[in-house]
């Protein structure tokens, strides 16, 4: 029968620790040769670091009253940077900004500005024919009448072209026009510019930017100096109050005088809103002074930047502007409403017809509004312009030039003293006040505070915060690692010290070859090999396993 021998081997304690040692040392070697060393525990990582107290809160050592405390305090100088740093970001997000102003900024040659005028009366009285009248009854509040006074019931007349109604009708600047002064220059009529407003008629001197008019000089005397004659002979005469939704020139007009507005040439005059009044009897003073203002974009401010585009940005418009925007918002809401639009509106659809002005022209732009919350909300440029007035006025004529008014234009000294007026707009000085937004808190200055705040409470910098997150990224990939890694199956199985080794196990593992045959003649060589020759025995590995 077949025999099983069985051998049991057991090792001290103290042999088995050297071999694990050297099993060890060896895994080791073989995991730096394939760089997977072990990473640093929190330990080893708090005595390295350059983050002030984390070495004594979280390093090595025994844990003690000490070491509590300094927890505790890094705890702390933690929370208060935080909330330091919190601080400064809602700063910072809040965008401010300053106003940051150069009074004495030379100025290159500055050109004169352009200076509309407008006389409050938009129709002349004495123009009016019969049929601008029964036109015009609901914008002049005057009865339609017949040649022979009395009232047309059943009078028919063409349709009205309101652009031709406004030439004919609205003051003439030749007429209104008793002299004119440019830097010492004479000037004349010719040297202003049509332009209609919800006023009417009106005038711009030095409208086209092409050919603006250089300033010589700053003071009275080196600007623009007219005298007007504003005809209050011609006011219309008022019968009754007009609709109370008309306020584009308050047709029922208790005023005499005319309306001024001194802007840029690029931009369209808005006198209606931007327009100062001067009266007559007085010579009125107006003291320049260029304004160039610098406006912040999103996120500080809500200006408009430039397009860059060659085209322009408003249709009919050379250059953006906030008047040209406004104008541009109105015509689209009247046309929209109306389906034509008004005469002081770009474009070329059908211009209303008098009686559409008030029915829906003038309650559509009374509907609007103004202002950030308004359907017509147009942003500043960035870019922009202005001219600061400084208005002063003395009475005139004394009675000397009275008289010598009186007999130069043919009229009396009352109506010299109702009607005559002096306009002197000059440059107070050939320079420009530079006005600039600028942003109070930018990133540069936050990162400057963070970093202080970091350094007082923490002691930390950015090299500091790359430490950590280097520590967080080996902590996180030798994990991965060790969960993709799968465990070897080992050769053999020990339990307690003691390994148990079958005879088929030992003649497999054996290097020796089988000498059963050759000794035994055929037998198998499972026993003890007593055919020795005497002398020494090789022992009981030789004996057992070969």
């Amino acid at each position: 029968m077949p025999i099983e021998i069985v051998c049991k081997i057991k090792f001290a304690e103290e042999d088995a620790k050297p071999k694990e040692k050297e099993a060890g040392d060896e895994q080791s070697l073989l995991g730096a040769a394939q760089g997977t060393a072990a990473p640093r525990d929190l330990a080893t990582f708090a005595s390295t670091s350059t983050l002030h107290g984390l070495g004594r809160a979280c390093g090595p050592g025994p844990h003690g009253l000490r070491r509590t405390l300094w927890a505790l305090a890094l705890l702390t100088s933690l929370a208060a940077f935080l909330y330091q740093a919190a601080g400064l970001a809602r700063g910072y997000l809040t965008r401010p900004h300053l106003v940051a102003m150069d009074p004495a900024a030379p100025a290159p040659v500055a050109g004169f500005p352009a200076v509309t005028l407008c006389n409050i009366n938009r129709f002349r009285h004495s123009a009016l024919s019969d049929a601008d009248i029964f036109h015009l009854a609901n914008l002049t509040g005057l009865p339609p009448k017949d040649r022979d006074g009395h009232r047309a019931a059943g009078l028919r007349y063409p349709e009205p072209d309101m652009v031709d109604i406004l030439n004919r009708t609205g003051h003439q600047l030749a007429d209104m026009l008793k002299s004119c002064n440019f830097s010492g220059h004479h000037c004349s009529a010719s040297n202003f510019s049509v332009v209609y407003t919800r006023y009417g008629k009106c005038y711009t001197f030095n409208a086209d930017p092409q050919s603006s008019l250089p300033s010589r000089a700053g003071g009275m005397g080196s600007g623009l100096e007219i005298m007007l004659d504003i005809q209050q002979e011609e006011y219309l005469p008022i019968w009754r109050e007009t609709s109370p939704h008309v306020h584009c020139a308050d047709e029922t007009s208790f005023e005499a005088g005319i309306r001024v507005q001194i802007h840029s040439q690029e931009e369209p005059p808005y006198i209606h809103q931007l327009g100062f009044g001067v009266s007559p009897g007085f010579q009125t003073f107006v003291s320049c002074q260029e304004q160039r203002l610098t406006y912040l974009p999103q996120p500080w401010g809500n200006c408009r930047a430039e397009s860059g585009l060659r085209e322009p940005e408003l249709q009919g418009y050379s250059a953006y502007s906030v008047s040209a925007c406004r104008l541009r918002c109105e015509k689209e809401a009247v046309l929209q409403r109306c389906h034509c639009r008004m005469v002081h509106m770009p474009g070329n659809e059908t211009i209303c017809p008098p009686n559409i002005y008030i029915e829906c022209a003038d309650h559509t732009l009374d509907s609007l509004g103004g202002g950030s919350e308004g359907p017509c909300f147009c942003p500043t440029p960035c870019n922009l312009t202005r001219y600061g007035k400084e208005i002063s006025m003395v009475r005139i004529p004394n009675r000397g030039s009275a008289r010598y008014l009186a007999r130069k234009y043919n009229r009396n000294e009352t109506y010299i003293r109702e009607n005559f007026l002096v306009l002197d707009v000059f440059f107070e000085a050939l320079t420009s006040e530079a006005m600039e937004q600028r942003a109070a808190y930018g990133l540069s200055a936050l990162l400057g505070d963070l970093g202080g705040q970091m350094g007082l409470f923490i002691g930390a910098s950015i090299l500091t915060l790359l430490e950590i997150l280097d520590y967080i990224y080996e902590v996180s990939w030798d994990r991965l690692k060790r969960v993709w890694r799968r465990p070897k199956t080992p050769l053999r199985t020990s339990t307690g010290g003691i390994s148990t080794l079958g005879l088929q196990e030992l003649k497999e593992q054996s290097p020796c070859p089988s000498r059963g045959r050759a000794e035994g003649g055929g037998a198998s060589g499972l026993l003890p090999n007593h055919h020795h020759p005497p002398g020494p025995r090789g022992g009981l590995f030789e004996d057992f396993a070969c």
